[in-house]
Parts: C-alpha cells; sequence; structure tokens
C-alpha cells in the first residue's frame, strides 16, 4: 500500500456504515427462548430448531428451509452454497442433490459439513455441524416422488456442477428429458441423485441482541452425552 492510498475500508463507508442494532429483539418473557440462555436446550437442541423454523415459516418469509452448506475438498479448501433442508428429525437433516456434484464430491471425500440457517427478520441463526451420509434409497424415493414434475425433470436434464456452452444448450437438454419421459406418468428417480443426511454433533444458537451483546448457545455431544454451555458473543 502506497503513503497516500488510503485502507481499504475507508474506501467503502457505506459498508461500514451498515449496521441493525437489534434493540428492537428485547426478551419476550412469553416465549421461554426469549433470552436465550443454556436453559434453553434442557430438550436438547432439536425441538429448539423446530420451534424456531416453524416461526420462520408461519412468517411467510421465502424459502424458511433454505441453509447454507458448507463442505471442504481434498485441499482442506472451503465451498459453501444454498441448500434446502428437506428433513428434520432428532436424527438430522437431510438435503438433496446430484452425486456427481461438486459438494456430493466433496462429502464423499471428507463425510463432515456444517450448514448455518439464519432468519434475519428474528436476529435468529444456528448452525449445525456433523457427520455426513447418504440416506437409504428407500427414503430418496418417498420424497423424490413429493417433488413438481418439472422439478424431476430438472434433475434428469442437469448435470449438476459441470460446464455447459449456453442457455439454450440447458434448455435442449430439459427438452429432451421432457420428449423421453411424455409417456411416463411416473418419472423415476435419477441413477446419480438423492439424499444426504448430517447426523449433528455440535449445533450453536445465535440470537441477536443490543450492542452486539449477542446470546449464544452452543450443545456438543461427547462420548454420547450432550451438554450445553453459553459463549462469549
Amino acid at each position: 500500500m502506497s503513503p497516500d492510498s488510503e485502507p481499504e475500508s475507508a474506501a467503502n463507508p457505506d459498508l461500514a456504515a451498515m449496521r441493525v442494532g437489534y434493540a428492537h429483539q428485547d426478551p419476550n418473557p412469553a416465549v421461554p427462548e426469549g433470552n436465550l440462555g443454556a436453559e434453553s436446550l434442557r430438550g436438547g437442541w432439536y425441538p429448539l430448531l423446530r420451534r424456531w423454523l416453524d416461526q420462520a415459516r408461519s412468517s411467510g418469509i421465502a424459502e424458511p428451509n433454505a441453509m447454507v452448506l458448507a463442505t471442504v475438498d481434498a485441499a482442506g479448501r472451503p465451498a459453501s452454497r444454498t441448500v434446502l433442508c428437506k428433513g428434520l428429525s432428532e436424527d438430522g437433516l437431510v438435503f438433496y442433490t446430484n452425486y456427481e456434484s461438486n459438494k456430493a464430491r466433496e462429502l464423499a471425500g471428507f463425510p463432515y459439513a456444517s450448514v448455518t440457517f439464519s432468519w434475519i427478520a428474528f436476529a435468529h441463526q444456528v448452525t449445525i455441524r456433523g457427520s455426513v451420509s447418504r440416506v437409504d434409497p428407500l427414503v430418496t424415493e418417498k420424497y423424490w416422488h413429493t417433488r413438481p414434475r418439472g422439478s424431476q425433470l430438472g434433475a434428469w436434464a442437469s448435470n449438476q456442477s459441470s460446464p455447459i456452452d449456453s442457455r439454450a444448450a440447458l434448455e435442449a437438454q430439459l427438452a429432451e428429458v421432457t420428449a423421453r419421459f411424455a409417456d411416463v406418468d411416473d418419472v423415476p428417480v435419477p441413477p446419480n441423485w438423492g439424499g444426504f443426511l448430517l447426523r449433528p454433533d455440535s449445533v450453536e444458537f445465535w440470537q441477536g441482541r443490543a450492542n452486539r451483546m449477542h446470546n449464544r448457545v452452543k450443545t456438543t455431544l461427547t462420548d454420547g452425552v450432550w451438554t450445553a454451555e453459553r459463549l462469549q458473543p
């Protein structure tokens, strides 16, 4: 940097000034987790995550089940992208993808991942880390038949993560599979498509508070036992 150069942060005063105070997120005594603490996780991570997800869904915000999935490649370089959570239980979280996609290849090489739900409207965020494995094909089959036909055809048409010359070429692939299955009532599951289950061993809940004094509570699985602790913001 030359003596006359400004620090990079000074060149972006608009970004530096962007700030949400979260003062409107004062604790609500009528809500059990209104002031999130370790005691909020006495029932485990699942009930609270379910409650926050249901709150986001009932509010009408777009795709409340969207979560950022982070994986690493063979060189340890991280990659992240948004996927949709399509299954949630005490066993973990399920999402679906092409098994030949970048994310699936990375999970095959290092079957551990992190996902983050971010519900800004409620000053809520949840990060879940854990091991990842493919779901049983019967689980995939059951979910597949809940998908709209257009989404099923799209899964057949796209060689996910592979380069393609143009949008027209992609549309041509969709036209080809649409014609191929035109007389088929039930489109079958592609052989290279299915679900992954992330089994949590760490779940962190974040709740925005004024002056950046946020609530952070993390529960961790160690030797088969879940323990919870508060973290400093």
